[in-house]
């Protein structure tokens, strides 16, 4: 194997396939910058731009795209409160406030270094591990997805703010809205009051574009907000204490988005959540959180990253695409005749390695490509926001309207900006509401099958190993929580008399 993985990097280091790499890595920053379209839209639209190249590079340019885009949707999260997909949007909790303290330059910075610590190591698991964490993956059917969300659950407390009930109401809130459409199981129409753009079910991007995006741009053009930071530029990349902070987050975030990366249908927005919640748990001031901590910068980023990339290991080694951008590379294999799984190794062992080892080489050019323009990126920060607002709005529109090229998502962004203004207005936190609107329809569907599966009972929660291990993991954690909550509530009083 390793003299292989040697054969494959000085392929993917030879001139054409260095170019390809390169050209993936940029395109896919430069498009994913724009709201809604995160790395499987990206790869869409720039998939027959490589209908003209061999498969080896079709498939380098490819994965170049698909983790530069990866990157680029923490700009405008981290730099307007815009989210372009659901990973980004703990992005831009502490991202946001870190652009508002003239911190963006930090915070651009430690994202593509957490992005890089990410993707390297998750190539390298890939290379190492494939087979058997991707037979664990196999493992998990939807009683397992069932515990496994109810555990994802727990993160609630971390993104809820002060009042915990609040957190809980709005994740409802967003559940309830992921019944609108179709019935999963039966096809039978939910909440549709007989509309036909209601039958296809809300699109997460203009909701939480609405949420955070739209409602920003209001609140702050309604504050008379002359720029999103007055000042100097400050760092451009973090030292010190800082640094430190942000490398340990991005190296606990890598580690749970791996973990949980190789897991079919565990998107990265929910591992984001589960790396936040995490580092808000171990954090020695996890009141910060919220408020401009680089470690929630650099855990989501990592995570996200780390998670997508992990999706490749039982996409290469058998043959499953966990996520819709593996679906789509998995797509491109299939068109140059090229099946996944383990026989690629041994029938097309010179292009499966070339195609891993320059992962390597475009997680370099991505850090390269994009430390030095951190510094450009923040200068919007300093933009007078009577020409920045409009320009945000009209990004927001245009995202909205591309997902799925209906207005009626436009106006879904629209509705949930008015919705987001209003619980901005009395701190209601928006990050749960999205969190039940991924979380819910995943819990309906695998619960739902869990029970035609028993029959009805609910026994087959605490038979599986699996299941038993994840729900008593989410009875620990929801007991730490509370404790947690408790001795904070019993401090602030002590200090209040």
């Amino acid at each position: 194997m390793e003299v292989n993985f040697w054969y494959g990097l000085l392929n993917s280091l030879a001139p054409m396939n260095l170019l390809y790499c390169f050209l993936g890595a940029i395109l896919g920053t430069i498009v994913g910058v724009l709201p809604g379209l995160g790395p499987t839209a990206t790869m869409a639209m720039l998939l027959p731009i490589t209908y003209y190249l061999d498969p080896t590079g079709s498939i380098i340019m490819l994965a170049g795209i698909f983790y530069g885009a990866m990157y680029g949707g923490s700009v405008t999260s981290i730099l307007l409160n815009v989210p372009g997909e659901a990973s980004s949007v703990l992005t831009a909790v502490d991202g946001y406030q870190m652009t508002k303290q003239g911190r963006a330059g930090e915070a651009l910075a430690i994202s593509a270094i957490g992005s890089f610590i990410a993707g390297t190591a998750a190539i390298v698991v890939l290379q190492l591990l494939a087979p058997p964490l991707a037979d664990f993956g196999l493992r998990f059917g939807p009683p397992e997805y069932v515990a496994l969300m109810l555990f994802c659950f727990t993160t609630l407390i971390a993104v809820s703010g002060k009042r915990m009930s609040k957190g809980i109401l709005m994740a409802l809130v967003g559940m309830f809205i992921a019944c609108i459409g179709l019935d999963p199981m039966s096809g039978r129409q939910r909440m549709t009051f007989g509309s036909v753009n209601l039958m296809r079910g809300l699109d997460v991007v203009p909701v939480l574009m609405g949420l955070f995006g739209v409602s920003e741009v209001i609140a702050s053009a309604g504050e008379g907000l002359l720029t999103i930071y007055k000042g100097s530029r400050g760092k451009l990349i973090p030292r010190g204490e800082e640094m430190k902070k942000g490398l340990w987050a991005s190296l606990r975030g890598t580690v749970i988005g791996i973990v949980f990366g190789i897991l079919p249908g565990m998107m990265p927005s929910v591992i984001s959540f589960i790396a936040y919640d995490a580092e808000q748990k171990i954090s020695k001031n996890p009141e910060k959180f919220g408020k401009g901590a680089i470690e929630g910068v650099a855990s989501v980023e990592a995570s996200n990253n780390a998670a997508a990339e992990a999706g490749l290991i039982p996409l290469l080694s058998l043959g499953i695409p966990t996520n819709a951008a593996c679906a789509l590379l998995f797509a491109a294999f299939m068109m140059y005749g090229l099946q996944p799984g383990p026989m690629l190794f041994t029938q097309h062992g010179e292009m499966a390695w070339t195609v891993i080892a320059s992962m390597y080489v475009g997680n370099v050019i991505l850090v390269i490509l994009n430390l030095p323009l951190v510094g450009i990126w923040a200068r919007m920060a300093t933009i007078p926001y009577r020409y920045l607002g409009p320009i945000t709005l009209a990004i927001c529109f245009i995202g909205a309207f591309s997902v799925r090229n209906t207005m009626f998502d436009v106006w879904t962004m629209v509705l949930f900006g008015v919705l987001g203004l209003i619980m901005k207005k009395y701190q209601w936190p928006a990050a749960p509401l999205i969190l039940g609107f991924i979380l819910g329809a995943q819990l309906e569907r695998n619960f739902r099958a869990s029970m035609q599966m028993s029959a009805g009972s609910p026994a087959i929660f605490f038979t599986r190993p699996i299941t038993v291990v994840f729900l008593v993991l989410t009875v620990v954690v929801l007991l730490f929580s509370l404790r947690t909550k408790v001795s904070a509530f019993i401090k602030a009083s002590a200090v209040d008399e």
